[in-house]
């Protein structure tokens, strides 16, 4: 899993063995901690100031711990909007998924682009993303828990892990929701004092439980036998990758590929929205990576090799799910390379 690139701060090995880097604006001038902190988190996501921001005092700081097979930080800083673009994306290998606990403050007005969730105008204290997604959203002055952890983790709650992308609990009033902030706020009270080998169990543990409260939220978590969910959505994954330049490729196509029943169709793409918004989100990702990754092809043609039935019909989906044209998304690709 990658779990992203190395960054500027101070690294060191704690006590217990465990890696961890500490990265602080406030060494930097005034006027330049913004952009410090810009710099800092730019390689992964992209902080949006207004020129009011960009004038006042700001102060963050990130301390980040390195475990195997995923990774914490402990981020306190002033209120911001952040930005992680398709383009963005489309040049990066930071794929891993970030289950955020804000212990103070909130996330506002979380946007996901996708066909299924659009802007949410809720604040937040747990949120869930997947970086191989485009988000934005507005943190409030806060303190921020993240765990960013591998696919499997996910998949023991969400046949999709990918489906999770902007699952996000308001106030954490059910008992595995406490639990599991209550849990993530201890693991950062105690990460220098444990062994490695608890730090890691209980890093684990956490994950699942802020997985399982995420998969109650969408109604996943007494579905039971996640294994064989993920399995059966994985042949659906399949199919519809290997079929995906079908212009003609329909749910009734899948259901009878696969000997599904509607219901049994219905239960499983019920978080994305339906089996055929399902679909189009993989063409749309297909389309987009192909833009990026082939500048020379005919806009129209990666159109139709994603199963688009005409260019005009690919245009609009497109502008739909990423606020821009599939012509804005390559020039901005090309600028960003």
């Amino acid at each position: 899993m990658n779990r992203g690139v190395s960054l500027p701060g101070v690294h060191s090995t704690l006590q217990n063995g465990i890696a961890h880097s500490r990265f602080s604006v406030a060494a930097e001038p005034p006027q330049r901690r913004l952009t410090a902190w810009r710099e800092r988190v730019g390689h992964v996501i992209d902080v949006l100031p207004s020129r009011s921001d960009l004038e006042k005092p700001f102060n963050a700081s990130i301390d980040r711990y390195e475990l195997d097979g995923l990774a914490f930080t402990d981020c306190r800083s002033d209120a911001m909007s952040l930005d992680r673009t398709l383009a963005r994306i489309s040049r990066d290998s930071v794929r891993s998924f970030a289950l955020h606990v804000f212990v103070e403050g909130e996330v506002r007005d979380v946007s996901v682009r996708s066909l299924s969730r659009a802007a949410a105008p809720f604040a937040a204290k747990v949120l869930a993303l997947d970086m191989g997604q485009p988000v934005r959203m507005r943190r409030t002055d806060c303190r921020v828990l993240t765990l960013f952890v591998p696919a499997a983790t996910v998949e023991e709650v969400f046949p999709d892990p990918e489906a999770i992308h902007g699952l996000a609990i308001e106030q954490a009033e059910t008992p595995v929701a406490r639990l599991a902030v209550e849990h993530v706020a201890a693991l950062a009270s105690r990460v220098g004092r444990m062994n490695a080998a608890a730090v890691q169990a209980d890093a684990r543990a956490g994950a699942q439980l802020l997985v399982a409260a995420l998969g109650r939220q969408a109604r996943l978590g007494d579905s039971g036998r996640p294994g064989a969910r993920a399995a059966v959505f994985g042949q659906a994954r399949r199919y519809i990758q290997a079929h995906l330049h079908r212009a003609d490729l329909s749910p009734d196509d899948v259901i009878a590929a696969l000997q599904l029943s509607r219901p049994t169709a219905y239960r499983l793409f019920q978080h994305e929205g339906g089996l055929g918004s399902y679909i189009r989100h993989l063409r749309l990702r297909h389309a987009a990576d192909e833009l990026a990754r082939h500048p020379s092809a005919m806009v129209a043609d990666v159109g139709y090799g994603a199963g688009f039935k005409s260019a005009s019909d690919f245009s609009r989906a497109f502008r739909r799910a990423y606020d821009m044209s599939p012509q804005d998304f390559r020039a901005l690709s090309r600028k960003a390379a």
